[in-house]
């Protein structure tokens, strides 16, 4: 394994302190788009999905990835980004809430963190970055990676779904079974497309989820961009 990235970027849009948002594009029309770290207090997403994307040299015909969708967040420590907005909270759809999210510090622990969902749906430039970048790719499919439910969230068993579960050997869940109003799969589900399935990782240390799922996870990614 490499310790660095070689595989080229593109910046998307910037954060509201300025960051740049980069994605990593693939070499043809985009099939699949895998985003990570959307909540800055997931870092292992972006943890694992950096290790796996050092095994590559060349970009994938049809997988894009976005690293970090929140990287003030992640460089903050927080859930939120700067603002203090919950970005799966604020995207543009019909069920957006001005109501306070509330969010858990442990999984065991009540919802104890008050967050906002943004002054209006798609108030925050990361958001809006996002939202442009799944509009120009106009993949079939999304995965969103988050932690530490140990889960695959999607409304129907697809075969994305299928695949994910075995590379991952994590159980299907049609519903994460509280609701997610201003949520990027909620924005996904209105838009028709794309398939948005959520990889919901379990609570391990980040050298422990890359012993576990490096391989299959590189793997998954082999073969689905393979597949025609």
């Amino acid at each position: 394994m490499r310790s660095s990235l070689l595989l080229p970027f593109s910046e998307y849009g910037r954060s509201v302190l300025g960051t740049a948002l980069r994605y990593i594009p693939c070499a043809g029309a985009c099939r699949l788009l895998v985003v990570a770290g959307i909540h800055g207090e997931e870092p292992e997403t972006t943890f694992l999905l950096s290790r796996v994307l050092r095994d590559f040299e060349r970009p994938f015909e049809d997988v894009a990835f976005v690293l970090c969708a929140n990287p003030d967040g992640m460089t903050l420590g927080t859930r939120c980004n700067a603002n203090g907005v919950d970005l799966n909270r604020n995207f543009p759809t019909s069920n957006w809430s001005a109501d306070a999210v509330y969010c858990r510090s442990v999984l065991e622990a009540p919802r104890d963190t008050e967050l906002s969902p943004g002054t209006a749906p798609g108030s925050e430039s990361e958001t809006r970055a996002l939202v442009a970048l799944v509009e120009k790719l106009s993949p079939e499919s999304v995965l969103s990676m988050h932690a530490p439910i140990a889960c695959v969230d999607a409304p129907a068993k697809s075969p994305l779904v299928e695949r994910l579960c075995a590379a991952f050997n994590l159980p299907w869940q049609p519903d994460i079974g509280y609701p997610t109003p201003g949520s990027f799969g909620t924005w996904c589900k209105e838009r028709k497309s794309p398939e948005c399935v959520t990889l919901e990782l379990p609570r391990m240390s980040l050298e422990a989820l890359y012993d576990r799922y490096g391989e299959s996870f590189s793997a998954f990614l082999r073969s689905y961009s393979s597949r025609r």
